[in-house]
């Protein structure tokens, strides 16, 4: 809604709409409100609430010349608008305003103060010097109504383990299927928080939900998996992600957190020395935190394997490198199956590259065993009958 100009008004973007929405529907507990002052300088020394892990201090603190001329000019018990892309998306009431160091946030946050760092890099312009904490008002009630239908599936289910795993799914591939399929044998119901980034030079966020949507309908029993949108706002960077994560899941109602091969941000690649590390880090949050192994194709053990389990070396293994999958997407080639399971890339190359082959119905004729009877083709069929054509068994 437009905002009513009767009130004067902070300006904020998506990122932050995303972050204060999560606090507001209690996903971020222990920490219920925005931090002031005093609170800050704790936080920054003891990385818990209540006794409880959490990463750093939780601070508004807008940007801009605006902003900043707002903030250092009103008074304790004013109501500001809170307004992105000129739209009234809430509001707060004023309690205490209080300059901040930028640089010491960003490295509070991220862990390092080094401008190179993808994390400073994209944040360092959206962080103003003062910090604003009060009774807030926000957007977020998608994410109450997500917390209720998971809440209404564990009982419709009867699950008493509930299973969480964050993934990007850039692209989804066949490591993905087997971690999935490996996390739903241990759990009643499993929770898919799929990232949603707001700057993604890569596959959308939309095709990566249609994938996931497909092979959960058409390969798993869907009433035991729901698929989350998380929104990868700037507070999930850095290394301290992995706290979040837990913090989110174990609030949306998880038992357990599984972190799979590409977890976003924590870049271990299986060092069980620092997963331990992390995971040490963590008070008071009450969840279980698996960590999966790696799973590669071996052309010895001719299956999809734990690196921890197979005996052979990796110059036996086909990594499930998810940027060189990508790669041979964006160069409009197909992904062998035992990368992508054909249905999976017919849905994502179609989409890639709509209207991309001219005279599909005699390349389809020519190519394909078909049932001899007048049909229409679309490009997703192509491809997959193109693998299918790829399989065949050679005649020599």
């Amino acid at each position: 809604m437009a905002s009513s100009r009767k009130n004067r008004a902070l300006y904020i973007d998506e990122q932050a709409i995303s972050a204060l929405g999560l606090l507001k529907a209690g996903l971020l507990y222990p920490v219920t409100e925005l931090m002031n002052k005093a609170q800050m300088e704790v936080m920054c020394e003891s990385r818990l609430v209540n006794g409880i892990s959490f990463p750093f201090p939780f601070l508004l603190a807008p940007s801009g010349k605006v902003n900043e001329e707002v903030l250092t000019s009103v008074a304790v018990g004013e109501t500001l608008d809170l307004v992105c892309n000129k739209e009234r998306v809430g509001s707060i009431i004023i309690e205490e305003v209080f300059e901040i160091d930028p640089k010491r946030r960003l490295l509070t946050m991220y862990g390092t103060d080094d401008i190179n760092h993808p994390g400073i890099l994209s944040n360092f312009e959206r962080i103003g010097r003062y910090a604003v904490s009060g009774p807030l008002q926000i957007r977020h009630e998608e994410l109450l109504a997500t917390k209720a239908q998971i809440a209404e599936l564990k009982a419709a289910t009867g699950a008493n383990i509930t299973n969480a795993l964050v993934m990007a799914a850039n692209p989804f591939h066949r490591a993905h299927e087997r971690l999935i399929r490996q996390t739903l044998e241990k759990s009643d119901l499993l929770v898919i928080f799929l990232l949603k980034p707001y700057h993604n030079a890569d596959l959308t966020f939309e095709l990566r939900a249609k994938v996931l949507d497909y092979f959960i309908h058409h390969f798993l029993p869907k009433n035991r998996v729901i698929v989350v949108p998380l929104e990868s706002s700037y507070i999930f960077g850095g290394y301290n992600e992995i706290i979040l994560d837990a913090i989110i899941a174990r609030n949306y109602g998880c038992n357990i957190l599984t972190i799979g091969q590409n977890h976003a941000g924590v870049n271990l690649y299986y060092d069980r020395r620092l997963d331990q590390s992390l995971l040490e880090k963590m008070q008071g949050i009450d969840i279980q935190i698996d960590i999966a192994s790696e799973y590669v194709y071996c052309n010895i053990c001719t299956t999809l394997v734990s690196t921890h389990t197979c005996p052979h070396g990796r110059h036996h293994h086909i990594s499930y490198a998810s940027d060189s999958i990508l790669k041979l997407y964006k160069l409009g080639i197909l992904p062998p199956a035992v990368l992508v399971r054909k249905e999976i890339s017919a849905i994502i190359l179609s989409s890639l590259y709509p209207n991309r082959l001219e005279g599909i119905e005699k390349l389809y004729n020519d190519l394909m065993p078909h049932s001899g009877l007048l049909e229409s083709h679309s490009e997703r069929d192509f491809y997959v009958e193109l693998t299918r054509l790829h399989q065949t068994t050679s005649l020599t």
